[in-house]
């Protein structure tokens, strides 16, 4: 990153005016040290500004509209996503003046991000050439089947004259990249935008074309055009080397993508202003302060995203998961990277605890999940598999569909409810199972954060089928707090150092609760094989049912 370049722009830029000094401020103003975050989910955006032990002394959080024009399709405008942060920003700052501080209290600020959002727009307007396809969209089948058959017939072309087809071609892409071909990726949603709009066709035909993910797009716009990613952020499109951590040609030639329209990768933890970026689940990973080889946790918001620490070793997935970079501390930083199991139907607001609400009546607020659920022992033998929208890890398996099974007479909205927080617990304990094969290592603890982690009863049935301790910090805004650690780490503020973790020992240490496993085990393994039956039902549905 141009460090230079990114000093003036930050000088002058209108967008982060809210975080210079202003002289006609009152004098009467503290002056203090503080990190901000900028945090751009999925579905809204906040502001917040941290003390150097995690207390949140100002915020402010704003929602922003979501389309959903067919299907399985979820789109945002840009500049919509643009305004809410600029709305979000300087209402934090008026909240922090009007707490008593000067807003150059703010000495560096951190940007986290729904990472695989995939974002479209033009080299010389520098406007969106149509509406951001987000990370849950699935419109991208089509897509994936083509790229899943030229991977079989001409496959990747790792050297010249060298291509590798099949189960070869499938090794080399997920070695290269540590993923595989999924409607998840942000390339694969650049790949169908250049093939259905013409605005978008037409610029990358002309070297026009810019792409991003949603922390490039937002650096684009609050530094004025500069063009750069992340590393975490970067490999989540299918298109960085994990190993170099740098665009990977053969991906980019397989994809039949131009490398122009590619930004420059910086580090998790480097800059002036905007010290650090990160993608969200990364982010709430060194949030949660799990920065060494063998610790995990799991953020319960839009989906369900359990990242699990493998230090400066990269371990490839033989059960499904993904290899990702965790956290790159500078630009001359060693990366350090993770194991990830994901899924779209977990958190809250969830589909289901949505269908429970609004379809079915069942519970009038996503709160009165837990209070039904705790109102009885067990599910009453029903299991529910939320595949409304496929399953992720383990299974990738796009045609999985929603099943609920075991209903009799004796079932009550209680035995559904608790089947729901059942269903959550299963899939995290999938992913973990899986971590464990590929890891050779047995989770004992394990961070949570996130909307569903506000119920003990969730947490409780979390830690009754996992067989593991649940450790819920009472601060949870493990996402943004991960972005803030990362920025003033950039500048040594308050000493954090993302490379020395002792350095973070006084971080987000008020509240801490600990859920313990009190099921015993011959029950807890009787439940675990009825999931994985119900699971079994479940995958491949659409290959059955009729249109």
């Amino acid at each position: 990153m141009n460090m230079s370049l990114l000093r003036h722009v930050l000088r002058y830029s209108p967008r982060l005016a809210p975080l210079r000094r202003s002289y006609s401020a009152m004098s009467s103003l503290k002056q203090g040290e503080f990190v901000g975050s900028l945090d751009c989910g999925t579905t809204s955006t906040r502001f917040l500004i941290f003390d150097q032990y995690a207390n949140i002394v100002a915020q402010h959080q704003l929602e922003y509209p979501q389309y959903y024009p067919e299907p399985g399709w979820h789109e945002q405008d840009p500049d919509e996503i643009v305004e809410s942060c600029d709305t979000c920003i300087t209402e934090a700052c008026k909240a922090l003046e009007t707490s008593g501080w000067a807003k150059e209290s703010v000495k560096v600020i951190g940007i986290t991000n729904q990472r695989e959002t995939a974002v479209a727009w033009s080299r010389k307007t520098g406007k969106p050439l149509c509406r951001a396809i987000v990370w849950t969209d699935s419109r991208t089948k089509n897509t994936v089947a083509h790229f899943a058959n030229k991977l079989s017939y001409v496959g990747l072309e790792v050297a010249p004259g060298i291509r590798k087809k099949g189960k070869e071609g499938e090794k080399a892409l997920k070695d290269l990249t540590g993923l595989q071909l999924s409607t998840y990726f942000s390339a694969i949603k650049l790949r169908w935008m250049i093939e259905h709009h013409e605005h978008v066709r037409k610029a990358h035909e002309e070297d026009d074309l810019l792409f991003g993910t949603v922390e490039s797009w937002l650096v684009y716009r609050l530094t004025g055009g500069l063009h750069v990613t992340e590393v975490t952020n970067a490999s989540r499109t299918l298109l960085m080397n994990l190993r170099t951590l740098e665009w990977e040609p053969i991906m980019l030639n397989f994809l039949e993508i131009k490398p122009s329209v590619l930004p420059k990768i910086a580090s998790s933890s480097e800059g002036v202003k905007i010290g650090g970026l990160v993608g969200d689940q990364q982010g709430a990973l060194v949030g949660n302060k799990c920065l060494k080889q063998g610790e995990a946790k799991c953020t319960y918001g839009t989906g369900a995203f359990l990242l699990f620490c493998t230090g400066e070793d990269i371990v490839s997935s033989a059960h499904g998961l993904l290899s990702t970079v965790a956290y790159q501390d500078g630009k001359n930083g060693k990366p350090v990277y993770a194991l990830e199991g994901s899924s779209k139907s977990y958190g809250v607001p969830l589909p289901f605890v949505t269908m429970l609400r609004d379809s079915m009546g069942l519970i009038k607020t996503a709160a009165d999940i837990n209070t039904l659920a705790d109102s009885v022992k067990h599910t009453g033998g029903v299991y529910f598999v939320p595949a409304f929208s496929g399953l992720l890890a383990p299974y990738w398996d796009p045609g999985a569909g929603g099943l609920l099974i075991g209903l009799s007479a004796y079932t009550t909205p209680s035995h559904i409810c608790r089947a729901t927080l059942d269903a959550n617990a299963f899939q995290t304990r999938e992913i973990l199972e899986s971590m464990k094969l590929d890891s050779k290592t047995e989770l004992k603890l394990l961070m949570v954060d996130g909307g569903m982690t506000n119920g003990d009863t969730a947490m409780q049935v979390l830690a009754d089928v996992g067989g593991f301790t649940v450790v819920r910090p009472e601060m949870r805004e493990s996402t943004a707090l991960g972005s803030a650690l990362l920025a003033g780490s950039a500048i040594r503020l308050f000493g954090w150092n993302i490379s020395e973790p002792e350095t973070l020992s006084e971080v987000n240490t008020k509240g801490t609760r600990e859920f313990n496993p009190v099921v015993d085990e011959p029950l807890r393994e009787k439940k675990w094989l009825g999931w994985k039956r119900a699971v079994e039902r479940s995958l491949r549905w659409e290959e059955g049912v009729d249109e």
